[in-house]
């Protein structure tokens, strides 16, 4: 089972949980959980005036053997206007997700991925957990 909780976090509101949505699915392969504005494709929908969060923008899949990835996906601009960065819970210092890279999830692992407007004081923090 992997599980996501986001926070759509804006200048002052650094630290609130306001708002936050939640969504699961099961470690079976082909599942799929996505971050985005288009409301009809993903489970995680941010407000439909942050430009700088993609249709589609973070795409957690399932494998053959149910182990979990997460891939920022392509959008149709050839420079983001974000920034996405990876945690794991205790592990090293956060990474930089590349744009159209993707990163697995370790087993019975959690952590967070933040995408952070590089116009303004706003991010999305998506905080995940894979059950062992």
């Amino acid at each position: 089972m992997l599980e996501l909780t986001m926070a759509t976090v804006s200048g002052t509101e650094a630290g609130a949980t306001a708002g936050m949505q939640m969504a699961d699915a099961p470690s079976e392969p082909g599942a799929v959980l996505r971050v985005g504005r288009d409301r009809g494709v993903c489970r995680l929908a941010t407000p439909d005036d942050w430009l700088f969060v993609s249709r589609v923008h973070l795409e957690f899949l399932c494998g053959p053997e149910g182990s979990w990835q997460v891939t920022w996906l392509r959008g149709s601009h050839d420079d983001p206007s974000s920034e996405v960065r990876f945690t794991l819970v205790g592990g090293a210092a956060p990474q930089i997700l590349p744009y159209g890279g993707t990163a697995k999830l370790p087993l019975g692992g959690s952590g967070e991925l933040i995408v952070y407007d590089r116009t303004g004081p706003r991010s999305v923090n998506v905080g995940f957990y894979h059950e062992a």
